[in-house]
């Protein structure tokens, strides 16, 4: 499972989990950064072709501090889902949801549903649409 954790909201919040030594599935990898509406939807096939299972984009919500930066990226992962839809991917794979500094139990459950969520579908099944 990959994630992009914002900087400024969704990183803090992974970071609060780990000082609260809560255990979340291994199989995630996070990426910090400023913003995830600079990936363009390509990046997310890309992802998917070369093997991630699931992408979890986190993100400050409508509380981020780039003006339309959220509005934008809720865009950008609707088309992604269209192309995903369209190349026989499951679009469940790649979610988009809200984290704040201190949700670490919103950080946990997203990440506990996406593994089940692979877990659940045979390598052969995840790309089905």
């Amino acid at each position: 499972i990959l994630i992009l954790a914002t900087s400024a909201c969704a990183y803090p919040g992974a970071d609060n989990v780990g000082q609260i030594h809560a255990e979340y599935p291994a199989n995630t990898s996070i990426l910090k950064v400023p913003d995830p509406v600079i990936f363009p939807e390509l990046f997310y096939l890309r992802c998917f072709r070369k093997g991630i299972g699931g992408i979890l984009v986190m993100s400050c919500g409508h509380e981020c501090p780039y003006p339309g930066a959220y509005q934008a990226l809720s865009d950008r992962i609707a088309r992604t889902h269209r192309l995903m839809a369209d190349q026989g991917i499951k679009t469940q794979r790649l979610r988009l949801c809200a984290i704040c500094t201190v949700c670490s139990k919103a950080f946990l459950k997203e990440v506990q549903q996406m593994n089940q969520l692979l877990a659940s579908a045979p390598a052969a099944a995840a790309t089905a649409g």
